[in-house]
């Protein structure tokens, strides 16, 4: 079995690309053709996702975007869609789950058994304990939430712990007593580029998910410097909003591609 370390290492080389897609589908902001069907929501992801997946290294869906809808099944569908259509783009679900024990135990298993994606995203406030659940899915990855784009995040992430910075003892545990797998990541948002800068120094190659540029106005320039790895990859830069409704209009799928385009040279050109 091919873990998710290797399929995203994979897809760096082969697509020539760090962008991440971010599905975050709004039924409001769909495309008047996709009113009223039951469907819509999954037709109009897929669609965003064969007109994105040349330019892209993964996709993001939002757990939340379909559940809020009651479809479930529709990313179901998408994620089994990916899969086939694309093989080799790794499925990130963007669940943030954070639990203990058991619970954690049935999370794990909505999100690798029943969705089938690759790798998720959790929150690490609980501790190991609410980690080591997801640990035990083989070759599947783990995205532990660590310096987080939002202007709240410094609420919690910047509390002094030893000295220094919460976040930076979150990336110190996930590389150096959590990461039992070799399956972890981290999620630091493109807002603040001096933190991926520390982050990436804390945990070497780790894969980091840098949700924030696009829509929320990260720097990209500022964003790739930071946080390349040694050879120039070690990043999943995500855009969701910016890609995804680039227009509303009939051509929504042929706008998404050129802006991802355009998003994965801009990247490309400071790697």
């Amino acid at each position: 079995m091919t873990s998710f370390i290797q399929t995203l290492g994979a897809a760096w080389q082969r697509a020539g690309s760090l962008l991440c897609v971010g599905l975050d589908p709004e039924p409001t902001k769909f495309p008047a053709a996709l009113a009223g069907r039951s469907d819509a929501i999954f037709e109009f992801c897929r669609e965003i996702v064969d007109a994105t997946a040349a330019y892209a290294c993964s996709f993001k869906p939002q757990i939340a975007y379909f559940a809020a809808h009651r479809a479930e099944d529709q990313l179901e569908a998408l994620i089994a869609h990916i899969h086939e259509k694309h093989p080799g783009l790794p499925v990130i679900l963007d669940a943030k789950r954070g639990d203990i024990g058991s619970t954690a135990e049935q999370y794990a298993r909505e999100a690798f058994e029943r969705f089938k994606a690759d790798a998720v995203t959790v929150n690490p406030y609980m501790g190991f304990d609410s980690i080591e659940p997801w640990l035990a899915h083989e070759g599947k990855g783990v995205i532990v939430l660590c310096r987080t784009s939002n202007p709240g995040g410094s609420d919690l992430q910047f509390l002094s712990v030893d000295g220094k910075p919460l976040y930076q003892t979150v990336a110190d545990l996930a590389a150096n007593k959590w990461n039992a797998s070799g399956e972890l990541g981290l999620v630091v948002g493109a807002t603040f580029p001096k933190e991926i800068e520390m982050v990436r120094a804390i945990v070497g190659d780790m894969p980091l998910l840098i949700p924030g540029i696009g829509a929320q106005g990260g720097d990209v320039e500022a964003t790739v410097k930071a946080g390349r790895s040694a050879n120039g990859t070690g990043m999943l830069i995500n855009s969701s909003r910016a890609i995804i409704y680039a227009s509303k209009g009939e051509d929504y799928a042929l706008a998404a591609a050129t802006v991802a385009k355009e998003t994965r040279d801009r990247i490309n050109a400071y790697r």
